[in-house]
């Protein structure tokens, strides 16, 4: 069963950056879901896909995989391009797209 360390994005919702410093440690689903004949609920037997362990730096999700022998890949950090730009550019003649209301 393999791990997969990664950094999670930011909520595209909000503009703060919250939850998204952290490493989390997720496992892989090792069977398929199934649903419920009866009710129709998806389910699993495998219980370890609703562990989520959260650490500060990478370097700690790391030792703590070698440590337990969890099998591990991980996914490199995205950083987003902030793009800047001033309030009266929305106003400039030579504006790309036209601005309406």
């Amino acid at each position: 069963m393999t791990a997969r360390i990664y950094r999670p994005a930011r909520n595209a919702m909000q503009s703060g950056k919250g939850k998204s410093k952290s490493w989390m440690l997720v496992h892989e689903p090792a069977e398929s879901k199934s649903i419920d004949p009866l009710m129709g609920y998806t389910t699993s037997g495998d219980t370890r896909q609703q562990i989520k362990l959260s650490f500060e730096t990478q370097e700690e999700a790391e030792a703590y995989a070698q440590r337990n022998g969890i099998a591990y890949t991980v996914q490199p950090a995205h950083e987003a391009t902030p793009k800047r730009q001033s309030y009266t550019d929305n106003f400039r003649a030579d504006r790309k797209t036209p601005w309406t209301h």
